[in-house]
């Protein structure tokens, strides 16, 4: 196959391997300190989205923390970030609140009674905590149902309905999460519920999380409307700490997935089998779903070679879809997905025993690529007993 032109040396990484671009995160994070400054809002990273901590000193630079779903990741964020370490799930069991109640600066509950199951334990905690609650502004602007924090029947969050004013004795800030991928329009039309629903709880808060899916980075985002929104909702409750907790927004863009093919079958067309795995290397395809792009492919018919691309999982839908190439695709070819930083490696299962990529960074200056983690056999074993 005639390769195109790629931003990297792909075979100077492990196939599979995930590979971030060192230089493009910080175009993120040069976009995202610059959100922060003029905002006011504080920035945190979620690790739900991206959690390659060896990426942290760079990104610890521009955000002020992270936020995490539960004791690991909360952990993670304190021992390897540093800064703010913010907390939500949508319920804590006791054992883990001891250990979350080491880490935690921020912890939102899910609802009032997860609050008062655990506000004599907070209150005698070694460190103090300030503790919130996830709201629901039953204000729907997503395409997914799957990722839609407000649909019908919604688990996540507290209803203005449901809540009462003795409730909020003792907490200090409210929290919403309502969005996925979407731009600043969607932010402002549900700020716009909450305030309307909840907006009277506000002035006895300290602060206020906007929670994540704002897709800032992404190139078409309205940065400008998203910054005027904060300041303005800021100069209604100048008394309030604003915090946003993208995700996605801080490694969007920055990162390949690097794979190699292994063979070529034939089945009302030609099937070429991959090293990876949509279903255990890129659940999100399957999941969302979506098509990744990959380098230098079209769509099916628009060049010269189409082909089917499969996994190596037992899976029968374990495809990615389908790709047309300038060349015949060969055995050993790599193939290099785009935008494949956030949502995968966190994301990534040993399913069928298959290996998980290596994870591999492209220095920003020099452009060489160093391998940060291969796993083999022991990450696979260790999981199951």
């Amino acid at each position: 196959m005639a390769e195109p032109t790629y931003p990297f040396d792909i075979h100077a990484c492990p196939s599979p391997a995930y590979v971030v671009d060192d230089a493009l995160l910080r175009r993120n994070l040069d976009l995202l300190g610059e959100v922060q400054e003029r905002s006011g809002a504080r920035i945190l990273l979620a690790l739900k989205g991206f959690a390659m901590w060896d990426c942290f000193p760079m990104i610890r630079e521009y955000l002020m923390g992270t936020t995490s779903s539960g004791q690991d990741e909360a952990r993670l964020g304190a021992e390897t970030f540093g800064g703010e370490v913010h907390v939500y799930s949508p319920a804590f069991t006791e054992p883990e609140m001891e250990v979350v109640l080491r880490y935690a600066d921020h912890l939102s509950f899910n609802s009032p009674g997860q609050w008062r199951r655990f506000r004599s334990r907070i209150a005698g905690a070694p460190r103090r905590v300030s503790c919130g609650l996830r709201v629901n502004p039953e204000h729907s602007t997503g395409a997914v149902p799957l990722y839609d924090p407000c649909a019908p029947g919604s688990r996540l969050g507290t209803r203005a309905v449901d809540l009462r004013p003795d409730d909020l004795e003792g907490l200090e800030g409210l929290h919403f999460h309502t969005l996925c991928e979407q731009n600043s329009d969607a932010f402002e039309e549900t700020l716009a519920a909450f305030e309307a629903q909840f907006g009277r709880y506000l002035p006895a808060m300290k602060w206020m999380n906007f929670g994540g899916g704002h897709h800032i980075t992404r190139s078409d985002y309205d940065v400008e409307r998203l910054v005027r929104v904060v300041r303005d909702f800021r100069a209604r409750y100048p008394h309030l700490t604003v915090y946003l907790e993208p995700g996605e927004a801080i490694a969007l863009n920055t990162g390949y997935l690097v794979c190699t093919v292994l063979d070529i079958v034939e089945n009302g067309g030609p099937i070429a089998i991959l090293d990876t795995s949509a279903t255990a290397h890129m659940p999100d395809v399957l999941e969302m779903p979506y098509r990744p792009e990959i380098i230098g492919a079209g769509e099916p018919g628009e060049k010269a070679h189409t082909y089917r691309l499969g996994g190596l999982t037992c899976l029968a839908g374990d495809v990615v879809g389908e790709y047309s190439f300038d060349a015949p695709l060969q055995i050993g070819d790599r193939l290099v997905f785009t935008d494949m930083a956030h949502y995968t490696m966190v994301k990534t299962t040993t399913f069928n025993g298959i290996r998980l990529p290596s994870i591999c960074r492209i220095d920003e200056a020099s452009r060489q690529v160093r391998t940060v983690k291969t796993f083999g056999y022991v990450d696979y074993m260790q999981r199951l007993s």
